[in-house]
Formats: C-alpha cells, sequence, structure tokens
C-alpha cells in the first residue's frame, strides 16, 4: 500500500517520503523511464544503485510486446526486468496522444492501429487497470485523454469530461487492494479546466494525483502557469506527480511550486545523442571541439564515466556509433540526474532552497 508523508515545506516545495509496498522513497524524486521493461543501456541493479528507487514503464508497449502472457510467466515486471524497487506505469493516455494518426478514440475506448505490426488494439478503462494489475505494478494510472497543445478551450472541456468519466470507470476496475491508483489532472492551459477537472477527481478519490496534458510542446511559461495555479490545491498528504516532465530546468521551477514526483525519457534520450548534462549546462558531444579534449564531461563529477574517461574518448564512441558511448553516456546523465534530486530534497531540508536555485541558473550556460 501507499503511505506519504511532507516532512518540511519550504515555500510551496515540499520535502517527503513516500513508503511504497514497503519501499521508502525521498520525494521530491525523479523517475527514469523504461518504457519496455529496461531503461535503455542499463541493468535494474545500476539505476538503483544510482539511487533510483522508483521507474516508470509503459502499459501500451508491454501489451503489445512481450505482451501480459509472457510477464505474468515471470510473476510481474519486478521479475521479469529483475528492478528491485517500485514501479508505476502509464495507463496507455500518452499514447492517445503520441499516437494519433493511428488511433480512434470513442466513449467506450481507444481504438488503435499497433504501431508494432499494424493490427487492431483496443484499450479501455477497464483493460488498462487489468493489464498494470498483471504487470504488478505498486502505482498504476488510471486510463486518460492526454489534451494536446494547443487546444481550444471547448476541445480540452470536452477531453477532460472523457478522462473524468474514464477516471471513474478506471478505479471501478481495480481489483488488488495493493494497486494504488492515480488520477490524472487534464484541462490544457485552461486555469479553470484545470480546476474543473481537480474537483471531479476529487470526488472519485485517489492514491494520489497527476498533472497530465504538459510537456507536449506548450511553453514554459504556459506550464509554469498552471502549476502556479493548480499544483497547490492538489491534496497536501497525497503524492503531487508532473507526468512527462522534464529537463533540470523544468524540474527545478515545479519542485519550487510544490512537486513531488517527475518522470522524463529525456536524459536517457539525450544520453543517446550526445546530450550531457555539467553543472555549468549542456555539453553538446558531437561540436569538433572535444575531439582532443582530454577532460571528463563535468570535473566536478563523481560518476564511472567522468572519473574514467575524456571527452575525447567519448566524442570517438559516439562518432563510431559504439554501444559502450551509449551506456557511458547514459550512466553520466542518469548520476547527474540523481545528484540533482539530492540537492534539491537537502537543499529544502537546509531551508536553503533559494540558494540552491540561484546557484544553478548562475552557473549555467557557461563557457567550457
Amino acid at each position: 500500500m501507499l503511505k506519504f508523508t511532507v516532512k518540511k515545506n519550504q515555500g510551496k516545495a515540499r520535502l517527503g517520503e513516500l513508503i511504497l509496498n514497503g519501499n521508502y522513497i525521498d520525494t521530491p524524486c525523479f523517475m527514469p523511464v523504461g518504457t519496455a521493461a529496461t531503461v535503455k543501456t542499463m541493468t535494474g541493479k545500476e539505476v538503483f544503485d544510482f539511487g533510483y528507487k522508483i521507474i516508470l514503464a509503459n502499459t501500451f508497449h508491454l501489451m503489445l510486446r512481450p505482451g501480459v502472457e509472457i510477464i505474468s510467466k515471470h510473476e510481474g515486471i519486478h521479475k521479469f526486468m529483475d528492478w528491485p524497487g517500485s514501479i508505476i506505469t502509464d495507463s496507455g493516455g500518452y499514447q492517445v496522444f503520441s499516437l494519433a494518426k493511428l488511433r480512434k478514440i470513442t466513449a467506450e475506448g481507444v481504438h488503435f492501429n499497433s504501431p508494432v505490426d499494424g493490427k487492431k488494439v483496443f484499450l479501455d478503462p477497464k483493460k488498462s487497470i487489468w493489464l498494470q494489475e498483471q504487470f504488478g505494478a505498486d502505482i498504476i494510472m488510471q486510463f486518460d485523454e492526454c489534451t494536446p497543445y494547443p487546444a481550444d478551450k471547448k476541445t480540452a472541456d470536452k477531453s477532460l469530461e472523457l478522462s473524468l468519466i474514464w477516471g471513474e470507470k478506471s478505479k471501478e476496475a481495480i481489483k488488488q487492494s495493493k494497486s494504488n491508483l492515480f488520477g490524472i489532472i487534464q484541462g490544457g492551459v485552461h486555469d479553470d479546466l484545470r480546476d474543473k477537472s481537480l474537483c471531479g477527481l476529487l470526488d472519485i478519490d485517489f492514491d494520489g494525483y497527476a498533472i497530465g496534458g504538459l510537456s507536449v510542446g506548450e511553453p514554459s511559461e504556459e506550464r509554469n502557469k498552471v502549476l502556479d495555479n493548480i499544483a497547490f490545491k492538489m491534496p497536501f498528504d497525497k503524492p503531487r506527480y508532473l507526468m512527462g516532465v522534464g529537463t533540470p530546468t523544468d524540474i527545478i521551477e515545479a519542485v519550487l511550486r510544490g512537486v513531488d514526483m517527475f518522470d522524463c525519457v529525456i536524459p536517457t534520450r539525450n544520453a543517446r545523442t550526445g546530450f550531457l548534462y555539467t553543472r555549468k549546462g549542456i555539453l553538446k558531444l558531437r561540436n569538433s571541439r572535444y575531439k582532443d579534449d582530454m577532460r571528463p564531461i563535468d570535473e566536478d563529477c563523481l560518476c564511472y564515466t567522468c572519473r574514467n574517461f575524456t571527452r575525447s574518448y567519448l566524442k570517438h564512441l559516439d562518432s563510431c556509433k559504439e554501444i559502450l558511448g551509449l551506456r557511458l553516456n547514459t550512466i553520466h546523465n542518469l548520476y547527474y540526474y540523481q545528484k540533482l534530486m539530492d540537492e534539491l530534497r537537502n537543499s529544502i531540508k537546509l531551508n536553503k532552497l533559494e540558494d540552491f536555485v540561484r546557484a544553478f541558473y548562475n552557473s549555467q550556460n557557461q563557457e567550457d
């Protein structure tokens, strides 16, 4: 089961502890994305040893490959991927957005053409919840429609109404007592619609609440405006999860507004294309200037990559498309993100969040 405690506040920022089926997770926390039951290039033990206690997997993609039967044979996704921590699963709602050209929405659910083999696939709240429970996820998400950006008010309102109906059906579909179900706030960039969505979800009553429909193309100013309006209105004693966000800057801004949980493909996906995070900003490894650079990615970083390899070597691996380069870059970016979350939590604990944020912004975009 789930227990969440806010241990300390600084402004709207929260230092908390999430106890999830016996696992202890400090918040604010970042959750690496393991869409297909793997954080790309990494073993579960490696990710766990970095300090990550929870990751995200994707219901829709796991439904297609390898399928629920295979995962059930392994007694759930934890054993399937040898992951010792907790798992949260996306309901498939994001694919309603990302696979817009391959789906048709009805009041009952969504008809997809599989991106794998083109076969017809149907997903509704009942099936989504059943799949997530069969996978053995510790946190499961309601089935929803991720509202696109831009969306006029009429479109956003219609979308959130459908998500509320599906939210109620998702809760009705729960069969296992260990399942912790989160509701998802929609409403686009319209404050009154976000309020309406949250009010409807509170009536249903979930174990935690997520903010969906952001990081879908909106400017950061619009995103922060939504968070300014809605985050502090979410229940104080339950986790607040911002879905699909984001960059280090996005995370810091959301923590300042009271968000507890984050997931995003950015650190791992960017690692595979040579975008590496440092205290001074992003290092673009494919720049020719790094061909003979004998320094580590970040001279202040203690990750395995920075302790053992030069920028020159990493650029060589990237140029040759060597798999080792993908791993070493991913190790660094995941280490950086976990260090960022450690420092955010510690700064809240010590009442030094403003100092940390100021120092972070002052250090960015410096020549290196």
